[in-house]
């Protein structure tokens, strides 16, 4: 790591929060345009890209778990972050070769026949090198980089006193934004990413079920040698998904590839159990007879029975066009804010699905990506604390099927495979026949004519009880942030008394200070009331049948 010294890399990271914090405070004070807003988060993304480059470890992970969440974070900011990788230098192999023999009880020799001094793969916890057992097997052997225990407890430390901070006092709309949630999750994945003897467990699991599917491959592992530190693996050989070349020379076509993914991934979704929830192109192979090689299981992610029910409720409602499921489902799930009307949700993901596949072309897809994101923003939903490393798999293999088949051949590949999918689950095409046709206008004409006709109306109600939403909870945060910069003074005042000597200025701070931190509580106290409620609110709204 280029920086080890725990305070130095504690002050750097308190120093970012609080010039980010001092800036989201004077905007707030000039009371800034929208569009100054936009570049205020784009100039925040940048600073916290570049403190991420310069300190790498945890922030890299934490920077790609924040690019998942367009529902909650500025476009500026997302667009700042949005391509992080986690590569990082290899480290010294001096210190490769210590933490091998600690872990080992003993010199490599007694282990290896040889082992490659040069990583071939090099990221924020780990460091892979391909060494050659005593019987001759090749193998891959993962070592957790040196100090990066002492570092990521140092950033945890830090990350909480920074979220402390920041759930208390700065004045940004949190009302649905659990940031202490956020961070109790990071911390699990990461602790468990730590833990190499848990990621073997995870590989094992992953080895038993798809030990009956020829077109994957999941490399075998040998505990004896594997230990918290040190994870020893197969050998294999592998293309990249990325490697156009290569790609284009297998036997199977970039559509077959596609598809396969999709059946690997597919079920990791929608069924109960554990799922890969970092598929970037490190972690995919393509076999020179096409199989698909799946990599590193470190970062995974598991899916309830009640969750995977509603997920496949959702997608066959989406296929289906039958909106009032798909909408039902997001409700059970808790993407839908309390304000969320069920109806108009449902004109809108018809809206959105009706968008025909040739006009794809004509488009500019990153801005339409960025747009997708504004939209998402200005819309009453939000994705769950629970299914942020589902959005984070999706979107990760999102772009490698995008790599692999044209935008307007996506649909045509996802169906069929769930489909497919969905008749292995005991329900064939006349169920899903049955779904679509309760979809259709025929068995909808009154019930939709006499929603229709209340829309206009509806939409106002949403909008009035919005702003009525937003002016209550400015006035408890504004009169906050005020009796905070009053104790602020007042503490300033008594620093000034103290040093001046003078009775009257340290009397006089006290008594501000002391009722503007009375006034401080009241509010804060008003505020987690407030969100108590709108919580329940929601909470109620996710209950109802």
């Amino acid at each position: 790591m280029k920086t080890r010294n725990k305070l130095k890399r504690m002050s750097k990271l308190l120093s970012m929060a609080f010039i980010i914090f001092l800036q989201i405070y004077w905007y707030k004070l000039r009371k800034k345009p929208e569009s100054d807003w936009e570049k205020l988060w784009e100039s925040i993304g940048g600073r916290f890209r570049s403190t991420v480059f310069e300190l790498e470890g945890l922030l890299i992970k934490i920077g790609q778990l924040l690019s998942t969440r367009a529902d909650l974070l500025p476009g500026g900011f997302i667009r700042q972050i949005q391509d992080l990788t986690d590569k990082v230098p290899p480290s010294e192999w001096e210190e490769i070769e210590e933490v091998l023999h600690e872990e080992w009880k003993g010199p490599l020799e007694q282990t290896l026949l040889s082992i490659d001094k040069k990583a071939v793969a090099s990221a924020s916890i780990g460091e892979v090198y391909r060494g050659m057992l005593k019987n001759g097997q090749s193998v891959a052997i993962k070592v957790q980089r040196p100090h990066i225990q002492s570092i990521i407890k140092t950033d945890l430390r830090t990350l909480s006193m920074i979220i402390w901070f920041a759930h208390h006092f700065v004045p940004m709309p949190k009302g649905f934004i659990n940031l202490k949630v956020l961070f109790k999750e990071l911390k699990e994945v990461i602790v468990r990413e730590l833990d190499f003897l848990q990621e073997k467990n995870n590989l094992v699991h992953f080895q038993k079920r798809f030990k009956d599917v020829d077109k994957v491959k999941i490399p075998d592992v040998y505990p004896e040698w594997s230990t918290p530190k040190v994870l020893v693996m197969e050998w294999i050989v592998g293309n990249k998904l990325t490697d156009k070349e290569k790609i284009d020379q297998l036997e199977v076509t970039q559509h077959d590839l596609a598809e396969r993914l999709l059946e690997v991934f597919l079920p990791q979704w929608l069924e109960p159990g554990m799922f890969h929830a970092d598929p970037h192109s490190g972690n995919i192979l393509v076999s020179n007879e096409g199989q698909i090689i799946l990599l590193d299981f470190g970062m995974v992610g598991e899916i309830s029975k009640r969750d995977a029910t509603y997920f496949q409720a959702l997608i066959e409602g989406l296929l289906s066009k039958n909106y009032h499921k798909a909408v039902e489902s997001l409700t059970h799930l808790g993407f839908l804010l309390p304000e969320a009307e069920p109806r108009t949700m449902e004109r809108l993901l018809a809206e959105l699905m009706s968008f025909q596949p040739e006009k794809w072309r004509e488009m500019d897809f990153l801005q339409l990506k960025l747009e997708m994101n504004d939209m998402i923003q200005a819309l009453p939903i939000q994705v769950p604390t629970r299914f942020v490393f589902l959005g984070r798999s999706f979107l990760t293999l999102e772009g490698q099927l995008r790599n692999l088949s044209q935008e307007d051949e996506l649909l045509s590949v996802v169906k069929p495979v769930f489909i497919e999918w969905l008749s292995k689950q005991g329900n064939n095409k006349w169920s899903f026949f049955l779904i679509w046709l309760q979809s259709q206008p025929l068995f909808k004409t009154v019930h939709s004519f006499t929603e229709f006709l209340k829309l206009p109306q509806t939409l106002e109600n949403m909008k009035e009880t919005e702003q009525r939403r937003h002016f209550q909870f400015s006035i408890y945060e504004n009169n906050k942030k005020q009796f905070f910069q009053l104790t602020l003074l007042g503490l300033i005042g008594m620093g000034i008394g103290i040093y001046t000597s003078h009775q009257l200025i340290i009397q006089l701070s006290v008594g501000v200070s002391l009722i503007s931190s009375f006034g401080y509580l009241i509010y804060t106290l008003k505020l987690k009331k407030w969100m108590k409620y709108m919580h329940q609110k929601r909470g109620s709204r996710g209950q109802v049948h």
